[in-house]
């Protein structure tokens, strides 16, 4: 009893220890786990928005195909595929930039109405501008005409009108008031100085001009090596030879021409007076060219 009482008391302590720190690895490994999933959700959201053909020039950008999917004939060494130039090309290369840069039919027809009503605004505009300056060189012309009492008693063979080939200026022979000669080609003195009168007003013009001459059928000529071919170029000729001396420049001539019989001022009577005459065309400017059209 006595033993018992006596023997120590022993207590045991346990310790625990604690767990060793993990540390942060677990972290950056969530992260690039994070990473990788928002980089594949961009992907296939990528991938939905692109077109069927720019899904294939990734593919060729990364996969360059050496033989195009194009097929000809049967069987072979190729297995049917022929080789073409644009099953090569890499993406980016001058042939693939010039297949996507290739207008649409579409844009290519829009394109090309549009160049047209433009050009036919251009013109519209040009021919109104002249048709505005020959109202104003007609009426020059006509008070030019006026200022001249000496030449009253043939004002009717002067006729000046706007035509849609530019604007004309005749002098036509009248029953029993011819302006040149029977058979010459020189004219009046009275038809001269009508003529050098319009040279000025014709040189502030900047068209170019041509001259015709014009005879009436039924006319006689003596000499049977000079006829009505030869009187109508000798007298369009002398009427470009006034106008050269009272101002008008010679590279402002296009034409000089004689018509003979062929071209009546009154086609249902070629024998009238009035067919034999000189016609003076102001032209209008022919319409710019486009460019697509040009040389």
């Amino acid at each position: 009893m006595a033993d018992y009482n006596n023997r120590p008391i022993i207590i045991k302590k346990v310790k625990k220890a604690a767990h060793a720190h993990h540390g942060g690895a677990w972290k950056i490994a969530y992260a690039d786990f994070v990473t990788a999933m928002m980089a594949f959700f961009l992907l296939l959201w990528l991938i939905s928005m692109t077109t069927p053909e720019q899904k294939q020039g990734l593919a060729d950008y990364f996969a360059p195909p050496n033989i195009s999917a194009s097929t000809s004939g049967s069987g072979g060494v190729m297995g049917g595929t022929a080789m073409d130039s644009t099953g090569a090309q890499m993406s980016g290369s001058v042939a693939s930039q010039v297949n996507a840069d290739a207008p649409s039919p579409q844009d290519s027809a829009e394109s090309s109405a549009a160049d047209a009503a433009s050009q036919s605004r251009a013109q519209d505009d040009i021919k109104s501008n002249q048709s505005q300056a020959f109202h104003s060189a007609a009426a020059s012309i006509k008070q030019a005409w006026q200022a001249m009492p000496e030449i009253t008693e043939i004002a009717d063979n002067l006729l000046v009108e706007e035509t849609p080939e530019g604007l004309n200026i005749q002098i036509v022979d009248q029953e029993g008031r011819p302006m040149f000669p029977e058979g010459s080609k020189f004219p009046f003195e009275l038809t001269r100085k009508a003529i050098a009168a319009i040279a000025p007003i014709l040189q502030q013009l900047p068209n170019q001009i041509s001259i015709s001459g014009h005879t009436a059928a039924g006319g006689v000529f003596s000499n049977p090596r000079y006829g009505p071919w030869d009187l109508s170029s000798d007298r369009a000729n002398v009427v470009r030879s006034i106008l050269s001396e009272f101002g008008l420049a010679d590279d402002r001539i296009q034409a000089v021409t004689g018509r003979s019989t062929s071209d009546p001022f009154f086609p249902n009577d070629p024998y009238m007076a009035a067919n034999q005459r000189v016609k003076i065309t102001v032209l209008y400017d022919a319409p710019p060219v486009p460019p697509d059209m040009a040389f």
